[in-house]
C-alpha cells in the first residue's frame, strides 16, 4: 500500500522497538527536570540522547534490510525515525525552552519536510530538508524554536537543509525558482500548526501549479537531460550513480514530479487511475523503486556517508548483502549488476511512457484551430508510410495504423524498425509501447522467417544502425529475435577495462564501424582505407561479426570459441552461405588476436610476423580482422583507443602483408620506412636538411614504423633541447586527457637496469605505470615513454610530481638513492587492495622469436609491479632485450623478451619451471624489492 506523500507517515510495522517515542519523551522529561534553568546543558543532553537513539534505530533498520531486502521499507523506516526526532524536538522546544502561555497570532509555525525528505523516503545519510512555515513574518518565538531544533540536529551530526519563510514568501519564491517549486511540490506536514500548512498547500496549487504544467514539464525534462550529460549519457556505465545517473532514482523522482504536477497525483498508484500506466507498468515502477532504494540504502550503510556511486569496491559488498551467488560464467557481482542495469532499462521505458501520455494530452488540450492548422502542416500530417499499409507517419514519427498490426503479421515487429530507419523517422512512444507489449509474438517461426531476417540484416548494415538497434534493444525485440543477444543484455564485466555493459559495447562497436566506413576520422585512417578494399560481399560479414563478437560473454567456455558456435547457428538463418558463415565464426574466434599481438609482441621480430600470418591466413581475412579490432578497441570506452595503438595495428598489418603475399606487398617494409621518414621531413621543417638527415639516422627502422607522427616530432624537439642543454638525463612531461594519464618521456644513456629503475622511481612516487614504449637510438641512448596514472587534477601539480620522479631516477643512476628502501617505504603505506581478483599467469615460450625467450606475465596490477618483475627477472640472471608493458583495467599484462647471460634462449624445462615459479610467487605474494646491479 502506498504511503501518502503529503501526510504524516505511519510507523512501518517492522520498525525496531528500540525507537520508542513515548519512552524517549519520558527520558527528555526527566532531563528537563534535571537541567531546569540550564537550557544549554539541557539541549546538549537531549542531542546526545537522540543521537544514541538514532544510531541504535539505524542499526536496527540495517539489520531489517539485510533480513527482508526491501529497500523502500527501509527508506520509510528511516524517514519515520527522522520524523519522530523532529516532532520530539519541536515538542521539547515549545514545552521546555520557549513555552509561551499566551500565543499571539504570529506565534504559529508549521514544521514541514521538503524535497527528498518530503517524499517520505530517506537513505541513511540523506540530508534532512526542513521548511519552517510562518503566518506572515518572523517573530522572536519562531526564530528561537527553529534554532533550537536545528542546533540539536546539527549536534547530532545530521546534515540539514532548512529555510524559514512565510506562506507569501514560499509562493513568491516558488513562482520565480523551479528548484524551490519542486521542493514545495513534495512538502509533507510534520508537526506544529496544521492549518498553516493547509493554507500553503492550497495556495501553492492555485497560485503556482495551476496553468503552468507545460513550463514545469519542459524544465524538468531539460534538467534531466543536463544531469545525464554530466554523469554520462549511457545508463550502462559500469560504475553507475544510483541517485543521479541515467535510469537511477532521480529519473523516477522526475517521473513522479511531472505526474504529480500535471495530474495532481498524491500517490504513485493514482497514475493507473489516470491512465498513465497500466497495472503491470505500475508494478514495474514499484519494483524498480524498491530495488534502487535497496541499493542506495546499502551503499550509505557500507560507506557511512552519502555516497551515491556504485563503485567497483562497493558492488561486490552490495551483491553479497543482497544474496546474489555466482553461476558458471558469471560472478555474484556480475549477476547483481545485470539485475541493476535491467532496472535502469525499465526506468527508461517508464519515462518514455509518461512522456508519450503527456504529449498526447498536450495535443488534445490544444485549441481546435491550432489542431486544425497542425494537421495542415506537411511535417505534422498523419499519412501512410510509403509502401507500408500497417504504419503511419505521425508528426515525423512512425506509429501504428491500427491496434492489431503486430498480431496480424508478427514480421511487423522487425519491419517497423527498418521502415523508420529507411524513411528517417523517429519512433512514436505509443508504437514502442505496443512493441514492448507484443514481445510474446517473437517466437521460433518469426526467428526463422526469411523476410524478418532479411529486414534485420538490412537494419544492421544501413545508416544509423546503432540508433535503431538501440531502440530494438530497449524495447526487448533484439534480445528476443537474437536469443543469444538477450543473454548479454545489461551484462557487465566486473573489471576496470570495459566501460559499458556487453550489449552497450556491441552496439557502440556497430556505430564505430559505420564511422570507419564513412571515413573522415583520422584516428581510423587505416581501417577506413581497408574498408574500401574488402570484397563487397564481405561487408555484411563484417557487420555481423562486429555485432556478435562478444555475444557469448558470461558463459563458462571461452567467449571467443563459444561466440563462433553462436555464429555458426545464426548466420545461415540470416542468409549467409556456408563459406561466409565460417568466415564470421573465424573472425569472432580470433577477434582478440590482433590486439594481443600488436600490444604484447615485438613487431620487429620476424618470427612474430610469421606466426601472426599463419593465424590470419590471407590478406582479405587480415583486412577484416584489422577493421573489427579497431572498432572493438574503440568501443571499449573513452581513451582506450589512441594513436599509439593505432600505430601498432598499422605496423602489424603492413609487416604481415608481404608474408601473406609471398613477398609482394602493396607497400613493402623498406618503402614504408622511407615513406614514414618522408612524412616526418615534410611535417617537421624547423631544422636544416643536414641536421634532419643526421637525426633520422639515429633511429632504428622499427621506430619509424611504430611511432605516430605527432610523437616523432615531440621526440625530435625533446632530444635536441636536452642535448643543447647538456643534460645526461632529461624528462619531458605530457598529459593525455582522453586517457587520463601523464606521459613521461625519458632520455638517458642506455643501461641494462634502466627500465627497472624507471619503474621503481614511479612506484616510490606512487605512480602506477599503465603502458610503456621503449626505444633505443643507434648512438646508445634510451628513449622511453611511460604512461602513469594521474594523482593530481591540475597539470601544474602533476608536472611537479613528474619532476620529482625524474630527480629520483637520476639519483638512483648516480648512486645517491637506494630504490629498494624507498619502494618498500611507499608500499608499507598503501591502502587496501582493489576489489578485483586476477588469476596470476606466467607463460614461457620460444615460439614467438628465434633469438629470444618470451615471458608473458599476467596478474592483478599494483603499484611497483613492473619494478618487482624487472628486478626479479634480472636476479634470475636474465637479460631483458625488450619489454612490452600494457594494462587492461585492473589486469597487468607485461611481456619480456629475454636471454640468458650468454645471449641464448632459455630451453631447459627445469630452468623455465624455476622462472615460472618465481614470477608466480611474486604475482601472488609480492616481493621485497632488490637493489639493481650497478
Amino acid at each position: 500500500m502506498d504511503t501518502p506523500l503529503d501526510t504524516t507517515i505511519a510507523p512501518p510495522s517492522e520498525t525496531d522497538a528500540r525507537f520508542d517515542s513515548a519512552r524517549i519523551m519520558a527520558a527528555i522529561d526527566r532531563l528537563a527536570v534535571q537541567f531546569s534553568g540550564r537550557d544549554d546543558q539541557f539541549r546538549t543532553a537531549m542531542a546526545q540522547l537522540l543521537k544514541a537513539e538514532l544510531s541504535a534505530a539505524r542499526q536496527a533498520a540495517q539489520e531489517q534490510l539485510l533480513k527482508d531486502r526491501h529497500g523502500r521499507r527501509c527508506a520509510e523506516r528511516l524517514c519515520f525515525i527522522q520524523d519522530e526526532i523532529i516532532r520530539i524536538l519541536y515538542d521539547a522546544a515549545t514545552r521546555y525552552l520557549y513555552n509561551s502561555s499566551i500565543h499571539s497570532s504570529a506565534e504559529r509555525m508549521a514544521v514541514v519536510a521538503t524535497g527528498g525528505y518530503g517524499r517520505g523516503l530517506m537513505a541513511p545519510e540523506s540530508d534532512t530538508d526542513l521548511l519552517f512555515v510562518l503566518p506572515y513574518k518572523q517573530t522572536a518565538w519562531g526564530e528561537q524554536v527553529a534554532e533550537a531544533i536545528l542546533y540539536c540536529l546539527w549536534d547530532m551530526g545530521l546534515k540539514v537543509g532548512h529555510a524559514t519563510r512565510s506562506v507569501d514568501e514560499c509562493i513568491r519564491q516558488a513562482r520565480a525558482d523551479m528548484t524551490i517549486r519542486t521542493a514545495l511540490l513534495e512538502t509533507r506536514f510534520l508537526t506544529g500548526d496544521a492549518e498553516l500548512y493547509s493554507e500553503l498547500v492550497e495556495r501553492f496549487d492555485k497560485e503556482v501549479v495551476e496553468g503552468t504544467a507545460a513550463e514545469f514539464v519542459q524544465a524538468k525534462l531539460a534538467e534531466r537531460e543536463e544531469r545525464h550529460r554530466r554523469s554520462g549519457q549511457s545508463r550502462y556505465l559500469v560504475e553507475p550513480n544510483v541517485k543521479d545517473g541515467k535510469g537511477g532514482l532521480r529519473d523516477l523522482h522526475t517521473l513522479f514530479w511531472i505526474a504529480k504536477y500535471v495530474y495532481r497525483a498524491r500517490q504513485a498508484a493514482e497514475l493507473v487511475n489516470k491512465g498513465v500506466f497500466d497495472a503491470q507498468e505500475y508494478r514495474s515502477f514499484r519494483r524498480c523503486e524498491d530495488i534502487l532504494w535497496s541499493v542506495r540504502c546499502h551503499i550509505h550503510f557500507v560507506a557511512g556517508r552519502a555516497e551515491e556511486r556504485l563503485s567497483f569496491d562497493m558492488q561486490r559488498e552490495i551483491a553479497v548483502r543482497l544474496g546474489y551467488t555466482s553461476h558458471p560464467g558469471l560472478q555474484d557481482v556480475e549477476r547483481f549488476m545485470k539485475h541493476y542495469f535491467l532496472v535502469a532499462k525499465q526506468v527508461g521505458a517508464l519515462t518514455a511512457i509518461l512522456c508519450a501520455k503527456l504529449e498526447d494530452q498536450e495535443t488534445k488540450q490544444a485549441p481546435a484551430l491550432s489542431r486544425m492548422m497542425a494537421r495542415l502542416r506537411p511535417g505534422n500530417k498523419r499519412r501512410r508510410v510509403p509502401g507500408a499499409e500497417d504504419f503511419v507517419v505521425d508528426n515525423n514519427r512512425i506509429n501504428l495504423a491500427g491496434p492489431d498490426v503486430f498480431r496480424r503479421d508478427p514480421v511487423n515487429l522487425i519491419r517497423v524498425f527498418r521502415l523508420a530507419q529507411k524513411n528517417n523517422l523517429a519512433f512514436h512512444p505509443d508504437a514502442m509501447r505496443a512493441v514492448t507489449h507484443s514481445l510474446r509474438l517473437i517466437n521460433t517461426p518469426l526467428r526463422e522467417n526469411p523476410e524478418a531476417n532479411r529486414l534485420f540484416l538490412e537494419i544492421l548494415t544501413s545508416d544509423n544502425a546503432e540508433i535503431v538497434l538501440r531502440h530494438m534493444n530497449e524495447t526487448g525485440v533484439l534480445g528476443r529475435f537474437i536469443r543469444a543477444f538477450g543473454k548479454i543484455v545489461a551484462m557487465m564485466q566486473f573489471n576496470m577495462y570495459h566501460h559499458y555493459t556487453v550489449d552497450e559495447h556491441l552496439l557502440r562497436c556497430v556505430g564505430f564501424l559505420q564511422e570507419i566506413e564513412r571515413g573522415g576520422n583520422e584516428e581510423f585512417a587505416v581501417a577506413t582505407d581497408l574498408m574500401r578494399k574488402i570484397r563487397p560481399d564481405h561487408r555484411a560479414v563484417l557487420y555481423v561479426s562486429v555485432l556478435l563478437h562478444d555475444i557469448a560473454k558470461g558463459q563458462p567456455e571461452d567467449h571467443s570459441i563459444a561466440g563462433a558456435k553462436v555464429a555458426r547457428r545464426l548466420c545461415p538463418r540470416l542468409g549467409f552461405s556456408p563459406a561466409d558463415t565460417e568466415l564470421v565464426a573465424w573472425l569472432i574466434e580470433k577477434h582478440l588476436t590482433m590486439s594481443t599481438v600488436a600490444q604484447s609482441r615485438d613487431l620487429s621480430d620476424r618470427k612474430t610476423i610469421e606466426k601472426f600470418a599463419a593465424v590470419v591466413e590471407s590478406v582479405e581475412q587480415m583486412k577484416l580482422l584489422t577493421i573489427l579490432t579497431t572498432a572493438d578497441i574503440r568501443g571499449v570506452g573513452p581513451g582506450v583507443w589512441n594513436g599509439w595503438k593505432a600505430q601498432l595495428i598499422r605496423t602489424l598489418y603492413y609487416e604481415t602483408e608481404p608474408v601473406l603475399t609471398g613477398g609482394f606487398s602493396e607497400v613493402n617494409r623498406a618503402e614504408r620506412i622511407r615513406a614514414a621518414q618522408a612524412e616526418f621531413r615534410a611535417a617537421f621543417t624547423e631544422w636544416p636538411e643536414a641536421e634532419l638527415t643526421s637525426y633520422i639516422s639515429r633511429h632504428y627502422p622499427a621506430y619509424w614504423l611504430k611511432v605516430e607522427l605527432a610523437r616523432k616530432i615531440r621526440h625530435a624537439r625533446f632530444l635536441r633541447a636536452s642535448e643543447q642543454a647538456g643534460h645526461k638525463l632529461a624528462i619531458n612531461v605530457g598529459f593525455d586527457e582522453a586517457r587520463g594519464v601523464t606521459e613521461l618521456t625519458i632520455l638517458a644513456v642506455d643501461h641494462p637496469w634502466l627500465l627497472s629503475i624507471i619503474a621503481g622511481a614511479c612506484a616510490s612516487a606512487g605512480a602506477n605505470i599503465v603502458d610503456a614504449q621503449i626505444y633505443t637510438t643507434t648512438d646508445g641512448r634510451a628513449l622511453d615513454t611511460i604512461a602513469i596514472t594521474r594523482e593530481y587534477d591540475r597539470d601544474e601539480d602533476e608536472g611537479r610530481r613528474a619532476t620529482r620522479i625524474g630527480d629520483m631516477i637520476e639519483d638512483v643512476l648516480v648512486g645517491k638513492l637506494r630504490l629498494p628502501e624507498v619502494v618498500a617505504k611507499r608500499a608499507s603505506g598503501k591502502g587496501k587492495l582493489k576489489p578485483f581478483t586476477v588469476e596470476p599467469e606466467v607463460a614461457i615460450n620460444n615460439q614467438w622469436s628465434d633469438r629470444y625467450t618470451v615471458i608473458e606475465v599476467s596478474g592483478l596490477d599494483r603499484p611497483g609491479l613492473l619494478y618487482q618483475l624487472t628486478t626479479a627477472i634480472s636476479k634470475l640472471n636474465l637479460n631483458i632485450a625488450s619489454a612490452h608493458v600494457a594494462t587492461f583495467g585492473e589486469r597487468a599484462r607485461d611481456v619480456f623478451y629475454v636471454t640468458d647471460l650468454l645471449g641464448a634462449q632459455i630451453t631447459a624445462p627445469t630452468r623455465q619451471a624455476a622462472i615460472k615459479r618465481a614470477l608466480i610467487h611474486l604475482l601472488t605474494n609480492g616481493s621485497s624489492a632488490q637493489k639493481p646491479a650497478a
